[in-house]
């Protein structure tokens, strides 16, 4: 059967008969407001760093940073500090065997750290590599069942504090001593911001703890996140190592260059349709069809297996979860929590995007997975779609209620539970804390069939959502912080503020690296 798929032509190419284009209906108007990026702007960008000896420079800094890793004289609290910086600096990618080596060696060995900081860093870099770890075996010294974390109250360890904070997002389903943590490490962290009577406070850790209680880590998108971080690492001097900022902001700058080119190609296909689309959604559909069918010949050229059924099954839910909501519309029905949430999270369209993302980046294709893939959706994919849906509605259900949308989960959980608004908007913050634990668990190594980068995307896009509409519709509505992240990400390069010449390569060799550059 797949021996007879023919790649199709481009899309931009595609003839549709003219029995396609019909009298079209009168449809509501979603008035959005129009779009704030110019297409020959976009086309004008350049970005100077994939240079050949630009990238030169990156392969030799990597080799170091490699070397760093490998010091078998490194204290294990100096790696994970390593292993975390880099994952801030965005760099982690360049060095997966490195660490997994590390943090492999350090999950078998019963560690004993007496520093409550050293421990969260050390439980939040585990889990979330999915190492199967139990969060009281971890923090055994620091809570028990009479007064939980009660003893470090009163402790001034603000960075300890800190760090068990960010662990406690990491947590899963029915660990209450993580739940305690946050609650009570997020009311010493928010007391220590408000106490203006200390003068001596250390504004690294000030702007750290500030940039946390906006928004964990573990929530955070992490291309905006490494932006962010590049910045603050250089303020950090005492523990600042420049060749990895030099690394962190060259890649920064030529993955940037990556997202130019990308820009390119989706703004150039946009243009080249503009003039033939007809008003229904016929066209949708050709070109859709076209897609799928290149994207299956593409992977049954590459792997050999026939993926198209997995492909137009994702199409079929999203449609039928779309005519669902159509009946609801004009039926003007309301529907329960349950009956919402069981359609909404794939009227989202994340199990579209994460099949597909799937077969673009697994190879090979493993074929427990393709069980998960089809009608029965792994937990991985449901909650990062939840998450999606939840957040969604947050940040867009008031505008959408103006046009004349259906009723979200905000709206069907107040006409269930007679709830105010914000009762209703603080249970889905809720319910979304509860759904990244589901998420948490499932990451685990050995409870999906799935490659890492694949479970990577899944949490992506569910921060990516909660980036989105943070601060409302940043998706539909010319939302001002988006626009901000938009630029910082696409349109401003790091500036190189850290250059090599011959001696300042020979002094800030890696044979010195931890006496210049480490506590």
């Amino acid at each position: 059967m797949a021996m007879f798929i023919s790649k199709p032509n481009l899309i931009w190419k595609l003839e549709v008969p003219k029995s396609c284009i019909s009298n079209v209906p009168i449809r509501r108007s979603g008035n959005y407001q129009p779009s704030i990026w110019d297409y020959n702007h976009i086309q004008s960008l350049k970005n100077h760093y994939p240079d050949e000896k630009f990238m030169r420079r990156r392969n030799e800094l990597k080799m170091e940073v490699k070397i760093m890793l490998s010091d078998r004289n490194m204290k294990q609290l100096e790696q994970l500090e390593i292993i975390d910086d880099l994952q801030r600096l965005g760099l982690s990618h360049h060095f997966e065997d490195e660490i997994y080596s590390i943090l492999n060696n350090l999950s078998d060995k019963n560690s004993k750290r007496d520093h409550l900081y050293a421990k969260a860093l050390e439980f939040r870099l585990l889990r979330q590599h999915g190492f199967n770890i139990i969060s009281q075996e971890i923090f055994d010294g620091f809570y028990d069942n009479t007064t939980g974390f009660g003893e470090i109250h009163h402790n001034e360890d603000t960075k300890g504090m800190l760090y068990l904070y960010e662990a406690s997002f990491l947590a899963i389903e029915g660990e209450k001593e993580l739940e305690l943590a946050r609650n009570l490490t997020e009311k010493h962290l928010r007391e220590y911001l408000a106490d203006k009577n200390k003068n001596d406070m250390d504004q690294n850790l000030v702007e750290l703890v500030h940039h946390a209680l906006e928004v964990p880590l573990h929530w955070r998108m992490l291309r905006l996140e490494t932006k962010w971080f590049i910045n603050y690492y250089k303020k950090r001097q005492d523990m600042m190592i420049p060749f990895m900022l030099e690394l962190a902001t060259l890649d920064f700058n030529i993955v940037q260059e990556t997202h130019i080119k990308d820009l390119k190609y989706v703004a150039r296909w946009n243009i080249k349709e503009l003039d033939k689309l007809p008003d229904n959604m016929k066209m949708c559909y050709y070109a859709l069809d076209n897609f799928i069918n290149q994207v299956a010949a593409d992977a049954f050229e590459e792997q050999g297996i026939f993926i198209l059924p997995y492909l137009r099954n994702a199409w079929r839910d999203l449609c039928k979860s779309y005519l669902r909501v159509a009946k609801w519309y004009h039926s003007q029905y309301i529907p329960s929590m349950e009956e919402y949430i069981d359609n909404a999270w794939i009227s989202i369209s994340a199990p579209v995007i994460l099949v597909h993302a799937y077969f673009l980046v697994a190879n090979p294709v493993n074929k427990e997975a393709l069980h998960y893939l089809e009608n029965n959706y792994h937990e991985i994919i449901r909650c990062s779609a939840l998450i999606l849906r939840l957040a969604n509605d947050l940040g867009t259900s008031s505008d959408e209620l103006k046009r004349g949308d259906v009723p979200k989960s905000i709206q069907c959980y107040m006409n269930e539970t007679q709830a105010s608004e914000e009762e209703a908007r603080q249970y889905i913050r809720v319910l979304i804390s509860q759904t990244w634990k589901k998420l948490n668990e499932a990451h685990d190594l050995a409870a999906h069939p799935f490659p890492k980068i694949f479970v990577t995307c899944a949490m992506n896009l569910a921060r990516m959502a909660q980036c989105m509409y943070q601060h409302g519709d940043g998706h539909g509505g010319n939302n001002s912080t988006t626009k901000n992240h938009i630029m910082a990400l696409l349109f401003e390069s790091v500036p190189l503020g850290y250059k090599h010449s011959s001696a300042e390569k020979e002094d800030d060799s890696m044979f010195n690296y931890k006496e210049k550059f480490m506590i």
